[in-house]
């Protein structure tokens, strides 16, 4: 069943957080928003350039496992409306956590961006907290959801560090 959209934008909720809301705290809280490291030029413009490109990649990661959350997995990103099918197609078939990957990403784009210790800092703990999450709660929910599909699916799929080649389900339907 597909979920409705006001589930859909509901779930937006976690993301917009953790991407616009905090970092947007941190920054205030500490000193403002202000580009760059404070290193002048072309330093800080370059600074900048590679940082927003973090960003972008994140986010391609971001709403591309969003889209197969929403199309394959029929549910969202949030964990009250979680996929009722297993996603292990597009970047699933590399590494088991590319949304929080791109999470990642984007919050060490922003870092860079800002030349901000504290969103460096943001980062490493919300690694910290969902890799601990992952593994006491997330993955044992998917074991119970999923069974033996998952339990495969975790062997042959890294948590964060993605394969160099695409895993192909032998023992199943290859989704599309």
């Amino acid at each position: 069943m597909r979920q409705d959209t006001s589930s859909q934008l509901r779930s937006f909720v976690l993301p917009f957080s953790v991407l616009i809301v905090l970092p947007a705290l941190l920054l205030a809280c500490n000193k403002g928003f202000r580009f760059g490291w404070g290193l002048g030029l072309p330093y800080d413009a370059i600074a900048i350039c590679v940082g927003l490109a973090i960003i972008i990649a994140g986010m391609y990661l971001l709403i591309d496992t969003i889209l197969l959350f929403r199309n394959i997995g029929k549910g969202t990103l949030a964990p009250w409306a979680p996929p009722t099918k297993l996603v292990v197609t597009g970047l699933y078939r590399y590494v088991r956590n590319p949304m929080i990957t791109g999470v990642l990403i984007v919050l060490i784009g922003e870092a860079i961006v800002f030349g901000s210790v504290a969103l460096s800092i943001c980062f490493v703990l919300f690694f910290i907290i969902n890799h601990i999450y992952f593994i006491c709660s997330e993955e044992p929910g998917l074991v119970k959801r999923f069974g033996d599909d998952y339990i495969r699916y975790s062997k042959n799929v890294p948590r964060w560090i993605p394969r160099l080649s695409p895993w192909k389900n032998d023992d199943g339907p290859e989704e599309k």
